[in-house]
């Protein structure tokens, strides 16, 4: 069923898809109505794409103003690799693997959330989350040339094998996820945060020494993998703050360059979007929106594991992300969420929160993907 639910949703978000591509003009990407292999690798596909085949560079580039432009240090390596290697294998060029290698993950990552929920819901709730995820504003990511696909496939499996108390199988799948997308520090903290509530708790659920052994052990290796790729970037070009800097190049045309202050972007992107003192009262509002949220009994049914991967997702985010187009797409992690959504049994609620979910795709199609003219919001 899971894989059934999983091919219709694609069938709508392909078509959605072809629609927005067949009235596409010219752009940095493609040529007027691209057909959907090209359409699907716009945006930072490129740069993944640049990854496959030229790897990454031992020298940082500058602006004109001497300060680290754009370059590919900014995406790791996991998603481009299994991407590279389909491509020697099957003989084919980057936009059709990408796509595939998408696809795959994105089925994969359904059949383990249906998993997920099943540990923390009845089977008819699991299975509505499981098509609010297949059919969620920003599904459309799941079958384009990015990494989102086969991070949630990994995120997924890891949080299931935390569930499930496997904390041997964590450290392989952490140290493949750590390397696809930026996670590891946050993933430590869940990690930290379960090993602390099993102590405290450990008189009505036994903790044994091995398992305590295990658990902090796999918590101090995510954080190590958390940190891992900054460090091979430093190695690769000389420079500690490499990877640090190359992000920041993102937000510059914002902000301009400054320096990488945990905690005060959120807060500088607030002024910047609504001015003072709008800014600093509505990023304030959200992080305790945010926090309610974590406590509605709806949230709290997904069990105590989820709302600390969450809530340490949720940190990470605040700590080092400048919030513009692309936080849509960097809420996705937040997927166990709709565990919650999917609780409500109302028919006519079902119907509605799916119908307003695709609609949802096709708004952030038109306002994230799709390109018209010099484009202030990339995906």
């Amino acid at each position: 069923m899971v894989a059934l639910i999983w091919a219709a949703s694609r069938l709508v978000t392909t078509t959605l898809v072809l629609l927005l591509a067949n009235v596409q003009g010219a752009n940095p990407w493609t040529g007027v109505s691209p057909g959907y292999a090209e359409f699907a690798n716009m945006w930072d596909a490129r740069w993944y794409n640049i990854v496959a085949v030229a790897g990454y560079p031992s020298t940082l580039p500058l602006t004109a103003g001497g300060e680290i432009a754009e370059n590919a240090w900014a995406f790791m390596p996991g998603y481009p690799v299994v991407v590279r290697l389909l491509m020697v294998l099957l003989g084919q060029p980057w936009a059709p693997v990408a796509v595939f290698v998408s696809l795959a993950a994105s089925l994969g990552a359904a059949l383990l959330f249906y998993r997920l929920m099943r540990t923390v819901q009845a089977s008819g709730t699991a299975l509505f989350a499981v098509v609010l995820f297949c059919v969620a504003p920003l599904s459309p990511v799941l079958q384009f040339g990015y990494a989102e696909s086969l991070y949630l496939f990994l995120l997924t499996l890891a949080l299931l094998l935390l569930l499930e108390r496997r904390y041997v199988l964590l450290f392989p799948v952490i140290a493949v996820m750590a390397l696809t997308r930026p996670s590891g520090l946050a993933f430590a903290l869940a990690l930290g945060l379960h090993v602390v509530h099993r102590w405290l708790a450990r008189t009505q659920d036994p903790f044994s020494v091995r398992e305590r052994l295990l658990a902090s052990s796999v918590a101090v290796f995510s954080g190590i993998s958390g940190l891992a790729w900054p460090a091979i970037a430093w190695i690769a070009t000389g420079s500690i703050t490499a990877y640090t800097d190359t992000e920041l190049a993102w937000r510059s045309a914002y902000i301009g360059y400054q320096e990488l202050v945990p905690f005060t972007a959120w807060f500088q992107g607030g002024v910047w979007w609504l001015g003072m003192p709008l800014g600093i009262i509505v990023v304030s509002g959200l992080i305790l929106a945010f926090g309610l949220t974590l406590l509605l009994p709806a949230v709290r049914r997904l069990g105590t594991d989820l709302r600390f991967w969450l809530a340490s997702y949720g940190l990470y985010l605040l700590a080092v992300f400048f919030p513009q187009s692309s936080t849509f797409r960097l809420l996705m992690p937040m997927f166990p969420l709709l565990g919650a959504v999917a609780q409500p049994r109302s028919a006519v609620y079902r119907v509605g929160i799916v119908l307003l979910f695709i609609a949802g795709q096709w708004g952030w199609l038109l306002l994230c993907w799709g390109v018209d003219g010099a484009d202030w919001t990339p995906p």
